[in-house]
């Protein structure tokens, strides 16, 4: 049993190596948490906290996912936890991995941690304090930072407060910066009812096609659909997902969760733990009580994150993903959710059809260090946007 699953007891918080600014109201302390020191219970509670407060949802870094991702694919507990403190309260919290190289080329820089799994680099930031947790993160990492020449800050929502936030701090400080990468990834945000948001995303041939899918399915056995937002079943629930993942092509190029036990033991730690905390909705399509469409969004409110999916190719003649994706379109009249982000890539086959919306997202290269450090990243950035892979 880790950390996690234990009661959380009040006790006194890590005290690692810290850099001090202030800001209204009282002084402000980063923190770099190591180790064991990320799974403090004291810590763990105020970490909750910031995700009540937080200026901008991200499920990928809560408790529960974060702490299942370091358990499971940081076994060396390399990765770090930068924390911002303003009179004992957590404001912030993003995790750092030390990359030695930069797309093949040796060159250490300090980054977002974001591993394969996880859709969203956008840190935990209280509302109110997006500016001074950019302004002292980026104080700190240049006193601290080795030979890094810069941040890399993955998988930032362009148009939300807390980027919005690091524009600002960048600006006034003077700090170079540049973006290496932009992708506009499908999202769900309307005021339209489900029946007319199809309407305004399909057209009448292809609705029709899909009325004739979702019955030639039917006249082929028992057909029912099953939504759940709490614990039960989960564990068979994750047991037929991983082998319904595991039976298509993500499975015969080894790709699939269930190919390697590291990540097939962190996705079942974060869905049972996202049940347990609420983050939590599961969608399923079966055929004769077996499953061949499979969903996993976690909550967030405002917002929903799709997380995973999966479908039984033997029937994908009949499109049972996307039969499953119209169920999901639910979302729009559910209360306490106004948008979902799919997390999917850019220009994704199946979303694309029937999620009209954009999410702008970004990766940033932030300059760090002293003169020597900055001149070598000015170096960098002109290069990487000479070469057209910048901004």
């Amino acid at each position: 049993m880790d950390m996690t699953d234990t009661p959380a007891i009040p006790g006194p918080k890590p005290r690692p190596r810290a850099t001090t600014g202030h800001v209204a109201g009282g002084s402000a302390t980063t923190r770099i948490l190591r180790g064991a020191e990320r799974t403090d219970p004291a810590f763990l509670i105020a970490w909750q906290k910031l995700v009540e407060g937080a200026a901008e949802p991200n499920p990928f870094f809560e408790p529960w996912f974060l702490t299942a991702s370091l358990n499971h694919l940081d076994p060396n507990n390399t990765h770090t936890l930068l924390t911002h403190w303003s009179q004992e309260q957590l404001t912030g919290l993003m995790p750092l991995a030390q990359p030695t190289r930069y797309y093949g080329y040796p060159m250490p820089h300090l980054a977002t941690w974001l591993h394969t799994n996880a859709f969203c680099g956008v840190p935990l930031v209280r509302s109110g304090y997006e500016q001074q947790f950019w302004r002292d993160a980026l104080h700190h990492l240049d006193r601290n930072s080795r030979r890094a020449l810069f941040l890399h800050c993955a998988q930032l929502p362009a148009d939300g407060p807390v980027n919005r936030a690091l524009d600002t701090v960048l600006a006034r400080t003077k700090r170079r910066a540049v973006t290496v990468d932009t992708a506009q990834r499908a999202m769900l945000s309307s005021q339209l009812s489900p029946q007319e948001y199809l309407k305004q995303n399909l057209s009448s041939k292809r609705r029709k096609e899909l009325r004739r899918q979702r019955k030639r399915l039917e006249e082929a056995g028992a057909l029912s659909f099953e939504r759940c937002d709490d614990g039960s079943g989960i564990d068979q629930w994750i047991a037929d997902f991983l082998a319904l993942e595991a039976s298509g092509w993500k499975g015969d190029a080894r790709s699939a969760l269930g190919c390697d036990a590291r990540t097939q033991a962190f996705f079942t730690h974060a869905l049972n733990r996202a049940a347990r905390f609420g983050r939590l909705e599961r969608l399923t399509l079966r055929l004769d009580g077996t499953p061949i469409a499979m969903l996993a969004n976690f909550l967030a409110p405002p917002g929903l994150f799709g997380f995973k999916t999966a479908f039984d190719e033997r029937y994908a003649r009949f499109s049972p993903g996307l039969l499953l994706q119209l169920e999901n379109l639910d979302l729009l009249t559910r209360p306490g959710i106004d948008w979902a982000d799919s997390c999917a890539v850019q220009g994704h086959s199946m979303i694309e059809r029937i999620w009209s919306e954009k999410r702008r997202v970004i990766s940033r290269n932030i300059a760090l260090g002293g003169p020597i450090a900055r001149a070598g990243f000015r170096l960098l950035s002109a290069y990487e946007t000479r070469a057209g892979s910048g901004s």
